[in-house]
């Protein structure tokens, strides 16, 4: 049976595994082919926006982790509730925030973003041992 937290789990991985879609392709404009796909000596800078939103996407993997470890323990122990469920669903909404806060330069925004993920995560924690 899918989960709230187990289907916020994997929106969460949808939305890493979709986020290097845009900066990539201004690498591409930027670079064209030949240097997207090789190794050039030069890089030119990408747009400030796209080199934004690759540091949010390497923040989204590094904080998936722990997010999908305590989703996954929860889980496993049968522990699915309304506070693990809203706790998951704020880790998607939290990271979807900080991504295009990140990527827009909403520097205020970008950490209420990151801080409501990290927040999810102990929720779930502090839901497992209650």
């Amino acid at each position: 049976m899918i989960t709230t937290e187990l289907h916020y789990l994997a929106a969460s991985a949808a939305l890493a595994a979709l986020m290097w879609i845009p900066y990539v392709l201004n690498r591409l404009v930027v670079w064209g082919l030949a240097d997207t796909v090789g190794y050039p000596a030069a890089q030119k800078p990408l747009a400030p926006w796209a080199e934004r939103l690759k540091k949010a996407h390497a923040n989204l993997i590094e904080n998936l982790v722990p997010f999908a470890a305590v989703v996954l323990v929860a889980h496993a122990a049968g522990m699915s509730n309304e506070a693990t469920a809203s706790a998951a669903a704020l880790f998607f909404f939290s990271r979807l925030v900080h991504a295009l806060a990140y990527a827009f330069a909403m520097p205020w925004v970008r950490t209420l973003g990151f801080t409501g993920g990290w927040l999810a995560i102990m929720w779930i924690l502090l839901a497992m041992h209650a």
